[in-house]
């Protein structure tokens, strides 16, 4: 497994990050086999691993703590802040009692002392920057967190807001101005089918000193060959079911057409579509780690074997024709 410096700083991660979201109630409900699945990461040197306070309603951070009760020293261990857990409005955003009451709360379900990347989930447009770099600063003086990073969404949904690169930008001012930790890395989603983050975000984190850890590199199962034109969603899955639906919608017909593109140009190899998908994520300089997110041990084996795939330039080139840099077909 090769490893990577996370931006400018001393914290070097493996090019694969596990990423844990679909473990417990929104995944696999085994949480003896969600343990399996990320001992088996660690022993094959995938040891940088991704959560959230948010993931199963916190259920994800312990699982997560359960794996990790003998091997903490081992692990690169990421969580995040910012959705609501519980009832009220103190209990979401990054307000300075939001953010130190859920670091607490992640601390003990991780069952750790110190989280090594503690990262803002989307932006809160109702607290001030100020105020969030402030409670993120005193976090890392206090010895609860290590590195500070910042995922990012691609569109405004309601209460999540879209993070452009201007902002990131101003966050990194903000805190030389005011003497404060910065952010060392963002987490902005990046695949075949969604490369808008090629347009800004990877300039502006090259020229920054800011590590890339992207997630959904296979949209989901959309490049795992998952969903097929004429086929119907397999409803395997809890994200299949309920965040998919009908994928005989109008909505779908790009991304389908785009999966059906991509099938053909691959077509000859031995290497599944999804080890293809992941392979290609990781061919762009910018990214520093690629979130994976197994519910199974299949899936965790097909995504390690990624990693030592090679493509040629003119499969590159073909990928562009289909999905055009910087566009997205979602």
């Amino acid at each position: 497994m090769q490893i990577r410096n996370l931006g400018r700083s001393g914290l070097r991660v493996p090019r694969l990050c596990l990423g844990t979201m679909m473990f417990g109630a929104w995944g696999n409900r085994n949480v003896d086999e969600c343990v399996r699945i990320i001992h088996r990461a660690l022993d094959a040197g995938l040891y940088f691993i991704d959560t959230a306070n948010i993931y199963s309603g916190g259920e994800c951070e312990e699982i997560v703590g359960r794996a990790l009760r003998d091997r903490r020293e081992d692990v690169v261990l990421a969580t995040k802040v910012f959705g609501a857990m519980g009832r009220g409005e103190h209990r979401r955003g990054l307000s300075r009692k939001a953010i130190q009451e859920q670091v607490e709360h992640s601390l003990r379900r991780l069952g750790t002392d110190v989280i090594d990347l503690y990262q803002i989930h989307r932006p809160d447009p109702l607290t001030p920057w100020q105020e969030t770099l402030a409670a993120l600063d005193d976090l890392v003086r206090q010895g609860k967190v290590r590195y500070l990073g910042c995922s990012t969404n691609h569109w405004d949904t309601g209460d999540q807001k879209r993070m452009p690169a201007w902002e990131i930008v101003e966050t990194l001012w903000l805190a030389e101005r005011e003497g404060r930790e910065r952010f060392v890395s963002i987490q902005p989603p990046y695949s075949m089918l969604r490369r808008t983050m090629e347009l800004e975000h990877f300039p502006m984190a090259l020229r920054h000193g800011l590590g890339n850890v992207v997630w959904s590199p296979l949209e989901g199962g959309w490049l795992a060959g998952k969903y097929r034109r004429g086929n119907g969603n397999p409803e395997d899955s809890p994200r299949a079911r309920d965040w998919v639906g009908d994928i005989g919608q109008d909505r779908f017909d790009r991304r389908l057409n785009a999966v059906e593109a991509l099938i053909e140009v691959f077509e000859g190899r031995d290497d599944s579509l999804a080890e293809i998908a992941l392979a290609w994520t990781l061919r762009h300089e910018a990214v520093t780690s690629a979130i994976i997110g197994p519910r199974t041990m299949e899936q965790l084996d097909s995504c390690l074997r990624a990693t030592e795939i090679e493509l040629t330039d003119e499969e590159m080139a073909a990928v562009d024709r289909v999905v055009a840099p910087g566009t997205s077909v979602l």
